[in-house]
């Protein structure tokens, strides 16, 4: 399951709890696009302000709407012992494969990062993809730490950050990883702006926030990279720069719920507090950045 697209839908969250028609309708439009995976309760799926009973419930929805499609779910907490007991729960509730961040209030060691997948993948009994997200954790990972914890039980994938914007310095970055992980560990991509590029140095997967509201275009252009047409891949993604400024400018989360709000697949307010909405002049720049991506074949009915 840990190649192509990878599709992570949004959380719709409101303070009476959760929308779960809204989520659903997501789940089912990625199931139409035909998205190689989903990635329920990522940090798109606001897994991180859900407590354990909401994350079960959110998954449970995410499986049994998935229509055999692999569902992949966040297993991250603050405890090793919450880690557990998150990841018993997706093993239950028939999740394809588990997602871990080394998430911490103190500033982690590479030996308690190594510590805590040691213990997690020796409990499980369904593959589990090492996410790699500095932005968030505020964890470093090391090739050398990268390489340990893949030689480990059931680790099957890396989902890393966005590549370098320069091609052949993708590459390189790509090769330098691989060299210090066994083969059957794939590379994930997650920096949506710079998906394409990493497709085309080597990720076998695109982990995609963009995947979950747009998941035909980024459906297309993963097959396009990973055929060989990565210039027409590139092309495609250029067409979505505003949309990558707008993430680099108030985060990608912000950004998808008020795309999907826009777009009348959610009901707003979307978002936990303390989280607000995307500010008012952001949202109009956005209607217009929306309305220009509909003129075109690959992001319409509605927004690809």
């Amino acid at each position: 399951m840990f190649c192509g697209l990878s599709a992570f839908p949004l959380t719709p969250v409101i303070e009476a709890g959760i929308n779960e028609k809204a989520f659903v309708t997501l789940i089912q439009r990625l199931v139409a696009a035909g998205v190689d995976s989903i990635g329920a309760l990522g940090s798109t799926g606001n897994y991180a302000y859900l407590n354990r009973e909401e994350r079960l419930g959110v998954l449970r929805l995410a499986v049994h709407s998935s229509e055999g499609i692999p569902v992949m779910t966040s297993i991250s907490a603050i405890r090793t012992s919450e880690v557990l007991r998150l990841a018993e729960d997706a093993q239950r509730a028939g999740a394809s494969a588990v997602l871990l961040a080394p998430v911490s209030y103190q500033a982690l060691t590479n030996e308690e990062v190594y510590s805590l997948y040691e213990q997690v993948t020796s409990s499980l009994s369904i593959p589990l993809c090492v996410y790699d997200n500095p932005g968030t954790t505020h964890f470093h990972f090391s090739d050398e730490l990268h390489g340990r914890i893949a030689e480990l039980s059931n680790v099957r994938s890396i989902k890393i950050p966005g590549v370098p914007s320069d091609p052949e310095a993708a590459k390189a970055r790509i090769r330098k990883l691989r060299t210090a992980i066994p083969p059957h560990v794939t590379i994930g991509v997650s920096g949506d702006s710079s998906a394409v590029t990493g497709l085309d140095a080597g990720c076998e997967v695109w982990y995609s926030v963009l995947g979950g509201l747009f998941p035909r275009a980024c459906q297309k252009m993963t097959r396009l990279a990973q055929s060989g047409f990565a210039e027409e891949a590139k092309q495609l993604s250029a067409l979505l720069e505003p949309l990558w400024s707008l993430f680099r400018q108030y985060g990608s989360l912000r950004v998808i719920s008020a795309v999907a709000e826009i777009s009348g697949l959610i009901s707003s307010p979307s978002l936990p507090l303390p989280l607000q909405p995307l500010i008012q002049s952001a949202r109009e720049h956005l209607k217009f950045i929306l309305k220009d991506l509909q003129s075109t074949e690959t992001f319409c009915s509605p927004f690809g």
